[in-house]
């Protein structure tokens, strides 16, 4: 579709096996200084906050595209920015593309994979006629099945990140599900958990272009959203939830089972046939563009020298510009 441009911001956990540590600024770094003009704007860093900390200082990493013209270029985008990720790591962390980890229950550690959509020529209808189908399409990337090691649901990040909520009636503030984004002028979905599988994320910027573009412009129903976004996040596939696909399907035809079995039930499976270090080695083989299937472990041992060079390189001179682009978006 003609100047429309969109773009992802794809945040994982580099784990060591099997939590993410400062060590990530390091990796960061690495990944910086091959390409500092782009890097420089198109990554960034995470960290737990309030009492979460106790459970670990690092949360997940964040690595964006180049605005692209049609899904096909926004997904190989990615994929390269996937590949310059795990050859920064090299064999050192497993890049785990999932919205919590299994251990824990820490509602500020989690990653989620946002898509941007700019060009639009009527932001305010994309978003009323997107905001219908999000409950729905956040299916397509569910991927956090678990809270403190028991199953919970099909995103635990959906339900309880802080950086997430459902729709109110500013669509500009910020901690929402979708948003019209002050700094880049964008459209923004915020609500996808990140996944190792790019066929899904194609298919999920399909659904998301063709709805903002050609979806029934309907009045925002905030308690509607609020109870399908509900069903979602701790149900999966319900019923009203089938039926708002039925509707998705009449604008852009796609495979129901893809809503029905999210990626959440992937992650359950390899937890109990490989434990959580298993999984964590099967989801990094599968983002490095191999099979889901467990295939190496990192071979880890504390270097505080490696903190040390990940802040310096990477966290202290991004420091000023994180602290402006955050004053961009309130």
């Amino acid at each position: 579709m003609r100047g429309i441009l969109l773009g992802l911001e794809e945040e994982v956990f580099l784990t060591q096996p099997d939590e993410p540590s400062l060590e990530s600024l390091y990796y960061l770094a690495r990944l910086l200084w091959t390409d500092p003009r782009f890097y420089f704007v198109h990554t960034d860093s995470n960290f737990a906050r309030g009492e979460d900390v106790l459970r670990g200082v690092m949360g997940g990493v964040e690595v964006s595209t180049h605005p692209c013209s049609s899904p096909a270029e926004l997904v190989a985008d990615l994929a390269a920015r996937r590949r310059a990720l795990a050859a920064a790591c090299g064999d050192q962390a497993l890049l785990v593309a999932i919205g919590h980890l299994v251990q824990g229950e820490t509602a500020t550690r989690t990653c989620g994979l946002h898509l941007h959509l700019g060009g639009l020529p009527d932001p305010h209808r994309s978003y009323r006629r997107l905001a219908r189908f999000l409950p729905l399409l956040a299916l397509l990337t569910a991927s956090t099945p678990y809270s403190e090691g028991s199953r919970w649901g099909t995103s635990y990040r959906l339900a309880h990140s802080y950086a997430l909520g459902s729709l109110r009636a500013d669509p500009y503030y910020r901690f929402q599900d979708l948003i019209l984004a002050r700094r880049l002028g964008t459209l923004e979905a915020r609500l996808f958990d990140p996944t190792w599988d790019l066929r899904r994320i194609e298919t999920l910027i399909e659904c998301v272009l063709a709805v903002a573009m050609r979806g029934p412009d309907r009045e925002l129903n905030l308690d509607e959203y609020a109870r399908l976004r509900h069903q979602a996040a701790a149900c999966g596939y319900t019923r009203e939830l089938a039926a708002r696909y039925r509707e998705l399907a009449d604008i852009h035809p796609v495979d129901e089972e893809l809503f029905a079995v999210p990626p959440a039930e992937t992650i359950v499976t390899l937890v109990r046939r490989h434990g959580v270090t298993g999984a964590y080695s099967a989801l990094d083989n599968a983002y490095r563009g191999g099979s889901l299937v467990p295939d190496r472990l990192p071979r880890y041992r504390v270097r505080p020298d490696r903190v040390v060079a990940g802040l310096l390189g990477y966290y202290l001179p991004r420091l000023p510009y994180k602290a402006r682009k955050a004053w961009q978006e309130w």
